[in-house]
């Protein structure tokens, strides 16, 4: 997370850290500018009310700290969250009974769907914020197996699951009927051609029926053919799962000008996948941007913290987006620890 704006934490005093820190924890609980006299009252400090309010003031001429208005207490600025997360040595671990949520939650799911969806939702749940995850690229996903089932004699279901575990079913009309046996017939030359395809390239694939079935199976295989390439041209578009959006609402309070384009940018999504595929992690696994690092206006109230999630054949995002002032330590803990177990299970699927 090295930025050269950043303040250096190696030119700022131990004990100004120490302060700085109270005054993050005291705030993002509290909601409350924070005094010199709360943080002796709460903080194992060592030092007098005096000294503390010469940090304070150190810190407040650095741009770490700010009075929001005439009161002796002060609130972090971003300069001054970007120093406390990146000071962050060791994430606490997530508690058994939250691991054992994701266990239980995850490892029941049934397809990738529901799956993402009961992502996102305990994520919420756990961070009390607006959980956002990206749909994973079918860019490096390929076909990994179909099946056709006649429902009746013009109707059939088709499935189409790819390499990440993700299953789609489309039901398809044909003119004449199709035997099951003129079904198994086209889906095996379909997968001889096309398993193992990144599902990117399935629409424009291009079978050469007419020297591969009878003259009375070259329609139905076209109309199959032309349902998964449908099916896989869906997929390339990339959207997003989220879940906690009433959570940010209930933020109100932290966003003074308005919570409107925050929420816009949820809805259209657009600004959010930019912003989402531009955040690279560091050698934490994960990425955060605090404020007005974000290079999108709408969103310069807000942080996101976020993780890679995925297997070799699918990259994506997972992360939460909350008001700035948020609990960086709990929430980079629980985006960590849900991307790596949602990563886990992909790779078994």
């Amino acid at each position: 997370m090295s930025d050269p704006d950043r303040p250096a934490a190696r030119g700022a005093e131990p004990r100004k850290l120490q302060v700085l820190r109270a005054i993050v924890e005291d705030y993002v609980h509290s909601r409350e500018p924070v005094g010199s006299k709360a943080l002796v009252e709460r903080h194992n400090l060592g030092v007098s009310s005096a000294t503390v309010r010469n940090d304070m003031a150190s810190l407040e001429e650095e741009g770490l700290i700010v009075a929001p208005h005439t009161s002796a207490g002060r609130i972090p600025t971003d300069k001054g969250y970007r120093l406390f997360v990146d000071q962050i040595a060791e994430l606490k671990p997530l508690s058994a009974a939250e691991r054992n949520a994701i266990h239980t939650l995850l490892e029941s799911s049934g397809d990738l769907d529901e799956m993402l969806s009961r992502t996102v939702r305990l994520l919420s749940q756990l961070t009390n914020q607006v959980a956002v995850l990206q749909i994973p690229s079918t860019d490096a996903a390929t076909l990994r197996h179909l099946e056709f089932v006649a429902l009746a004699a013009t109707k059939h279901l088709v499935v189409v699951i790819d390499s990440a575990g993700k299953v789609e079913q489309r039901v398809i009309t044909t003119a004449d009927a199709v035997s099951d046996e003129d079904l198994q017939v086209i889906k095996a030359i379909l997968l001889d051609h096309l398993a193992g395809q990144p599902m990117a390239l399935l629409p424009s694939a291009e079978i050469p029926f007419e020297l591969l079935l009878p003259a009375h199976q070259l329609n139905t295989a076209s109309i199959l053919l032309e349902t998964v390439a449908a099916v896989a041209d869906a997929r390339a578009t990339e959207r997003i799962v989220m879940a906690g959006t009433a959570n940010l609402a209930r933020s109100n309070s932290d966003f003074p000008y308005s919570i409107g384009p925050i929420l816009q940018a949820l809805e259209e999504q657009v600004v959010l996948l930019r912003l989402l595929s531009e955040m690279e992690q560091d050698a934490s696994g994960l990425s955060v941007k605090i404020g007005r690092e974000n290079p999108y206006g709408s969103l310069a109230e807000t942080s996101l913290v976020v993780a890679n999630y995925g297997t070799a054949d699918t990259h994506a995002k997972l992360g939460v987006m909350g008001p700035t002032r948020m609990d960086y330590p709990g929430t980079m803990a629980a985006v960590r620890a849900i991307a790596k177990y949602l990563s886990k299970i992909l790779a078994q699927r």
